[in-house]
């Protein structure tokens, strides 16, 4: 389980995370909702979405769940930017961080920013994404 790292004011990426967590990660980050891209039984003895989202439910928060494999598909990525357009900040993971960083990266892109200033954002977080055709 990884803790999150902020991508920008509104936003945290994290490794899969603790569903027990979210209570304490909500007050200490402001965190509003959750964004699993983690696809159920992609490793043994991962939470499921379901466990998930009942755990952030338990926590007041809101919970979608955009599965990705691989790249993430427009319509993917288009829900995930509405879900983050809510007021407040926003959880989202999947295995290591890599694909909910790229889906960020995508949405923001899609909404006129600045590809470069994207890219950095996510090195700082920890996140390559140098190939990412933003």
């Amino acid at each position: 389980m990884s803790h999150p790292v902020a991508l920008n004011d509104t936003t945290y990426v994290a490794g899969q995370i603790d569903p027990a967590s979210l209570s304490s990660l909500a007050a200490e980050l402001g965190i509003r909702r959750v964004v699993s891209n983690r696809p159920d039984h992609e490793e043994p003895g991962q939470p499921t979405a379901e466990e998930v989202r009942q755990a952030a439910e338990a926590a007041g928060l809101d919970f979608l769940f955009a599965p990705v494999r691989g790249m993430p598909s427009p319509d993917a990525v288009a829900q995930t930017a509405a879900f983050m357009d809510q007021e407040g900040a926003t959880l989202m993971f999947c295995r290591s961080g890599m694909r909910s960083t790229v889906i960020w990266a995508l949405a923001e892109a899609s909404r006129g920013a600045d590809p470069t200033a994207l890219r950095q954002a996510a090195f700082e977080a920890g996140y390559d994404l140098t190939s990412l055709p933003l």
